[in-house]
């Protein structure tokens, strides 16, 4: 039995038919054509799926499209041009890129979230995400910069910097 429902997702409401047992990963990828979110595990192991619902990372294939009613769903789609994407890019935090949607989102929530977070806590967040291709190191190499970068544009100017 289908039902008709609409996700905020990205910022645009999306109306779609779909079944009561439906993945939101099914119904981004399938009904949506957002297809970003991958598929791996299929039981919330890998986080190839993670999407951001309410500024928080979740794993999109544990997680019913009807349960993404009245909730603010991001998907990689949706951070086009971001810092991370960006630093992703420029620390070559990546190799078949499969597992690379996923990590983005889980970093990008954890920019939101955690700005000041410590080498430990940037390590706990990424261990719901795995990688079979390259180290970590890239990685966490990445999310450090953007978090150096927010956290420097967020220092009060010095006495001696209003002089120079």
């Amino acid at each position: 039995m289908f039902q008709y429902v609409v996700l905020k997702i990205n910022g645009e409401d999306r109306p779609v038919m779909i079944r009561s047992a439906d993945t939101l990963l099914e119904v981004l990828r399938n009904e949506l054509g957002l297809t970003g979110s991958k598929p791996g595990c299929l039981n919330g192991d890998c986080g190839a799926c993670t999407v951001i619902v309410d500024g928080k990372p979740m794993k999109s294939c544990l997680m019913l499209g009807v349960e993404g009613t009245g909730k603010e769903i991001t998907t990689i789609e949706g951070l086009q041009g971001t810092a991370i994407q960006q630093a992703f890019v420029e620390y070559f935090a990546f190799q078949c890129g499969y597992c690379t949607p996923g990590y983005i989102m889980n970093c990008q929530s954890l920019i939101e979230n955690e700005p000041k977070a410590t080498d430990e806590k940037i390590s706990e967040w990424l261990k719901s995400n795995i990688c079979r291709c390259t180290g970590y190191e890239e990685i966490e190499t990445a999310i450090k910069s953007v978090l150096r970068e927010s956290n420097s544009k967020d220092r009060p100017i010095s006495r001696e910097s209003e002089m120079d």
